[in-house]
């Protein structure tokens, strides 16, 4: 059963961003792209980029998917959540976020980012049941890890899309997603 008649994309990124900084902003024009391109999103609907891409999508009409996990104790969603999915654990948050996810777009972040982008690029890498979902990472952030791994794993870097922003991101993912006939 699927949560929305559109596409879903889920969007990983810090909640350490605020208003006002670079993350924040490119998380907003994320959240926007991601509507006007035809797609929903899903997040871990708290804070940082998670508000901030919630928002962007919110203002451009679109569902937004806010993933929570009660073992975080930090109360409800954030206000741009238009449907909250609660889980128990991290596990199981996770693994929702992945499930609902048509795509991904993994935004800068932290150990949890990190974590999440490993997961879908692994499970594609390896192709289990999310290979055929298109992951598309930011350049700048994930340039160096890409490098490093590509190093171990030369295969590895054809599992990911690459976007120097959030409208070459949204762009990617329409193509990729969104049949145009």
């Amino acid at each position: 059963m699927s949560l929305s008649t559109r596409p879903i994309i889920t969007v990983f990124g810090t909640s350490k961003a605020i208003e006002g900084d670079a993350v924040f902003t490119l998380a907003v024009g994320a959240g926007r792209a991601l509507a006007a391109a035809g797609f929903d999103i899903a997040n871990g609907g708290y804070g940082g980029t998670m508000l901030a891409s919630a928002q962007g999508a919110a203002q451009a009409e679109a569902q937004v998917f806010g993933v929570t996990c009660k073992a975080f104790r930090r109360g409800k969603a954030n206000p741009f959540v238009s449907t909250e999915l609660t889980t128990e654990n991290l596990d199981q948050r996770l693994k929702k976020l992945v499930e609902i996810g048509d795509g991904y777009l993994v935004l800068p972040g932290g150990t949890g980012t990190l974590l999440e982008l490993a997961y879908v690029w692994e499970h594609k890498h390896k192709r289990f049941e999310t290979a055929d979902k298109p992951i598309v990472v930011m350049r700048d952030f994930w340039q160096p890890l890409m490098a490093m791994m590509e190093q171990a794993d030369p295969a590895c870097k054809d599992c990911l899309a690459v976007a120097e922003d959030a409208a070459q991101a949204a762009e990617y993912l329409k193509r990729h997603l969104i049949s145009t006939e």
